[in-house]
């Protein structure tokens, strides 16, 4: 199969090429290299240095083809998307549907979305939230990624482009760059590797739901061979505090830093943990590698680096 990756040089899609090159798949990768790295890239993979808002991307739609579109190109600092909704609507808007307006012109058949589960869900009713729990996005980036999802809705009934949709939880593991709400794991890793003090903003009680990267493979290769058009939240279902987070890479890395706090972000979602049932019974997904050894892998990567 023909599989366009975009943002694939990235953490979370690189992983995911390796995987569709591994099980067979030509990846087709497009990624402006903002922040993706060039050595997260498959030497089998082709490559196209290009911004997903480029209109030379209907030169890749093409002439490679594609059949399936794995969308993980995004602006994905929630901070950055208050300060400048502009920019995070002018690529997560626009970029996408300048994907999707040649794709359709090119036969393209299905994407795979990567989407936000705590984003979208803002401040929940309910722990954790499942699909059905009500949409109340508070910020520019949660915004875009709900409009997207309702944009692959407008693709699969005028123009029959079906579509997976995958609300991550909170990600991390090897590759992972230090961005996002995510990206504390990164940037406490390397910063006790260093002998640095990492900071812990407000009292540290706010909660994520961490899913290790391997495991976002698995569901992205089980979207891929699902028939029809769905969404599906990829989450543990456990909430994990930014305390507990600190004090196990701090075992991990043997560091002696102290736990230091500074003031709150303004506006900062104070528990985020969703509920992964439906694939679970739909697809047989689940995670299978604990917060402890994700983390262990993940300091062993920031280690050897």
């Amino acid at each position: 199969m023909n599989i366009l990756v975009t943002g694939g040089a990235g953490f979370i899609a690189s992983n995911v090429s390796d995987a569709f090159i591994a099980a067979g798949h030509h990846v087709i990768i497009v990624d402006n290299f903002s922040s993706g790295k060039q050595k997260n890239v498959n030497s089998k993979a082709k490559v196209y240095t290009m911004d997903i808002q480029d209109p030379a991307v209907e030169n890749i739609f093409r002439d490679e083809k594609i059949e399936v579109m794995c969308h993980h190109a995004a602006q994905m600092d929630v901070r950055r998307s208050v300060s400048d909704p502009k920019f995070d609507a002018s690529v997560n808007a626009l970029g996408f549907l300048n994907l999707m307006e040649f794709g359709r012109n090119y036969g393209l058949k299905k994407v795979l979305f990567s989407s936000t589960g705590g984003a979208i869900y803002g401040e929940q009713d309910y722990f954790p939230a499942d699909e059905q729990h009500p949409n109340r996005p508070l910020s520019p980036y949660g915004i875009t990624k709900l409009l997207t999802e309702k944009y692959l809705f407008f693709y699969k009934e005028i123009y029959g482009i079906d579509h997976v949709i995958l609300r991550y939880a909170n990600i991390y593991g090897p590759r992972q760059n230090p961005h996002g709400e995510a990206g504390v794991v990164a940037i406490f890793s390397q910063k006790m590797l260093k002998g640095e003090q990492p900071i812990i903003n407000g009292d540290g009680k706010q909660t994520r739901d961490y899913v290790f990267v391997g495991d976002v493979v698995q569901a992205n290769l089980l979207g891929l061979n699902y028939q029809g058009s769905n969404i599906f939240n990829i989450g543990t279902g456990i909430e994990t505090n930014v305390n507990q987070l600190f004090h196990h890479i701090k075992k991990l890395t043997g560091s002696n830093c102290e736990e230091r706090h500074v003031p709150a972000k303004v506006g900062e979602q104070m528990r985020s943990v969703i509920s992964s049932t439906k694939i679970t019974e739909m697809l047989g997904w689940k995670p299978t590698v604990s917060l402890e050894e994700g983390l262990k892998r993940t300091v062993e990567f920031f280690r050897n680096k």
